[in-house]
């Protein structure tokens, strides 16, 4: 793998992906979705609803930027999750359901460089979508609570930042499945099962903190609970199933 054949493909990868809608329709979806849905939940506590008052807890009676900031952080973990699971799987899906990918057989750039700058393109288009994500839910918690954020608040927006970018690395077993599996539905079926397993160990209160996929959301939440150590086993997680997908698409074959 050479530079300049990492910039072509990056190149090719990035014009496959900004022609398609996929990507921007679930970016679209996710940002104004996560935005939406605090704005509304937190307006709605605020006006006595009390089913909503109690699920948020304690925000409640605080209401104003924490309890925006807590409910977009608690949304963004379980539907950034299942987002940027969707824009992987089809990054890497499509080329088998497609049928293209017995064309990338014949090209002079190899199947990991590809591989990687699927990977690299997914990356870019994750910050891109965190960061409209955070933006949204800013200008969404001004909207709603009609005051600015103080240093706190900003704190929160930034591990708000943090976790969507976090969640979408996360949602690497995706590029894995998609590769093994050879198709979109495998893939998908990994990140809800990965979702599935996650709020399993929430609801059965394990340390969630040791658990990759969980520990970004706890330490968004609670920064306190969740220690460094922890914070690098999440960030192996999705290091580990990108070496395995570079690893697949190097052993790809036409009659398998």
């Amino acid at each position: 793998m050479t530079v300049r054949m990492l910039a072509t493909a990056i190149a090719v990868e990035g014009r496959k992906s900004t022609a398609s809608r996929v990507l921007t329709s679930t970016a679209v979806l996710l940002i104004c979705g996560v935005a939406a849905l605090a704005a509304a939940t937190t307006a709605a506590a605020a006006g006595g609803n009390e089913q909503l008052a109690a699920k948020l807890g304690p925000l409640a009676a605080e209401g104003g930027w924490p309890a925006m900031l807590n409910v977009a952080t608690q949304v963004t973990a379980a539907a950034g999750l299942l987002a940027f699971g969707v824009g992987l799987s089809w990054m890497f899906g499509r080329e088998f359901t497609d049928g293209t990918i017995t064309g990338l057989f014949g090209l002079p750039v190899t199947r990991p460089t590809i591989a990687a700058a699927k990977l690299i393109v997914f990356l870019l288009w994750a910050c891109v979508a965190s960061a409209g994500l955070t933006a949204a839910v800013a200008l969404a918690a001004v909207a709603v609570t009609r005051q600015a954020p103080s240093p706190a608040d900003w704190a929160g927006l930034g591990r708000l930042l943090a976790l969507a970018l976090m969640t979408a690395a996360l949602a690497a077993p995706a590029a894995w499945a998609a590769t093994v599996g050879r198709g979109l539905l495998p893939a998908i079926a990994a990140v809800v099962g990965l979702m599935a397993v996650t709020q399993i160990v929430v609801v059965a209160g394990a340390d969630g903190g040791w658990f990759p996929p969980t520990a970004p959301a706890l330490w968004a939440l609670l920064p306190g609970t969740v220690t460094p150590a922890q914070l690098m086993l999440a960030a192996v997680f999705p290091v580990t199933f990108g070496l395995l997908t570079l690893h697949a698409w190097r052993g790809l074959q036409l009659d398998r």
